[in-house]
């Protein structure tokens, strides 16, 4: 009987993982690229309008504020709604808008605040197509495959969006700042064609078994029902309430370290003084790690207790970002940018994992929804205060003071958080 069960189990270790999931990991490689194009590319735009640290933060405030703002309600919606669908309509009006973007750059239209108020409407269908895609990817997997499918979903996340976005971004700019949102316009058409013609059937926010034949759950009588199911779930939850208020300190202080980082590094006003056309292609180093990590993260759970490795990978960050403060230099920025894309995807991959593990399907998107909200929504209020405390103490303060605010986050979850928790956790998943 054991011999019959390990069979099975490598087995399936070897199966594939199905031409649904491949589609979706296609659509996923296509919007994410043109994440970081247009990640990449706006910031470098802004630079063109104005170099004030306050605006600049505005830029990193309205990526992260539908998150803070739509995060329950986009939740609810992808809980109610067929999964693919919510996914296509996001991407549609995605390409829409960048379209428009497109249009006022070739016109010369293009002001700050335009910018912003164009980043915050691309930011709000990330968060509908971000968690429409997380839902759905339990329905198209086994649960036992879910660690291997995430982990190759970052890592095209990853090498679509830093390590060949953000060089496509810079070529893109040679060109013609046009280009920066009409390329990912175009991306997220092609995206939607995948979806529609490779990922059939209907997706609805059941325990949806790898085959997709099961029947949706009775929708709720009022959307504020499902918010507060969500949230009460989360935060009675004594394992995920940890995971993300250290998240959600932890991406504050990204948040704010990051928003400002373009000043640090580019121009001639700034510490390294390098080109605008070289960030991106030392940025993509950062993918390079992510990579590497995501190749790592199955051996190292094999190895260790997979708590141990998400918040070792969580505690080597914060050090990490120390080093382009004391040392400015090319060759100190590309390691820690290496091991930083390494460390975060292992520790971001195994929380993803658990977290699709022990959440029930019917409540994935609202809960998951509510975890963004929390854990992304505190990013553009880290980012806005590093813009002010910047002009007040100067670049360097709010980077080093970011950094001890990510350590000390993630203290949290360590004192807290034990590995028969988990378990106990993924076998009430259901009951």
């Amino acid at each position: 009987m054991a011999t019959e069960q390990l069979t099975r189990t490598k087995d399936t270790a070897r199966a594939p993982l199905g031409g649904r999931f491949a589609a979706l990991l296609t659509t996923t490689g296509l919007a994410n690229l043109g994440d970081g194009i247009v990640a990449l590319g706006a910031p470098l735009v802004a630079l063109t309008l104005t170099r004030s640290p306050v605006q600049i933060s505005l830029l990193t405030a309205a990526t992260w504020l539908p998150w803070l703002i739509l995060g329950l309600l986009a939740g609810v919606v992808v809980d109610r709604r067929d999964r693919r669908t919510v996914q296509v309509l996001a991407l549609a009006a995605r390409a829409a808008l960048l379209a428009v973007g497109c249009w006022l750059l070739l016109a010369d239209r293009m002001t700050m605040t335009v910018l912003v108020v164009l980043v915050l409407g691309y930011a709000v269908t990330e968060v509908f197509a971000d968690l429409a895609q997380s839902a759905l990817v339990p329905a198209l997997v086994p649960a036992d495959r879910l660690a291997k499918a995430n982990g190759r979903l970052v890592a095209v996340q990853q090498v679509t969006n830093t390590f060949v976005g953000g060089p496509v971004a810079g070529v893109l700019l040679a060109f013609g700042a046009a280009w920066v949102f009409g390329v990912p316009a175009a991306m997220a058409l092609a995206g939607v064609l995948v979806l529609v013609r490779w990922v059939p059937g209907r997706y609805p926010p059941s325990a949806v078994p790898a085959d997709g034949t099961a029947s949706p759950q009775p929708t709720p009588p009022r959307a504020g029902s499902d918010v507060r199911e969500g949230l009460s779930y989360l935060a009675h939850h004594r394992v995920l309430r940890p995971l993300v208020v250290s998240s959600a300190v932890m991406n504050m202080a990204n948040a704010a370290y990051f928003g400002l980082f373009v000043l640090w590094v580019v121009g001639p006003g700034s510490r390294m003084g390098l080109d605008a056309a070289h960030y991106p292609l030392i940025t993509a180093v950062l993918a390079v790690g992510a990579v590497l990590g995501s190749l790592l993260v199955a051996a190292l759970v094999a190895a260790l207790p997979e708590l141990v490795v998400m918040l070792a990978s969580w505690a080597v960050g914060p050090v990490l970002m120390l080093v382009p403060i004391l040392v400015p230099t090319v060759p100190a920025l590309i390691a820690v940018l290496f091991f930083l894309g390494a460390f975060s995807t292992i520790g971001n991959t195994i929380s993803m994992t658990l977290r699709q593990r022990i959440v029930p399907s019917r409540l994935l998107g609202r809960v998951t929804g509510a975890s963004r909200s929390l854990g992304y929504g505190l990013m553009p209020i880290g980012a806005v205060l590093a813009g002010l405390a910047a002009d007040r103490w100067g670049l360097a303060a709010v980077f080093v003071g970011a950094a001890v605010v990510a350590l000390l986050a993630m203290l949290y979850p360590a004192l807290c958080l034990r590995t028969p928790m988990v378990t106990e956790a993924e076998a009430l998943r259901d009951a």
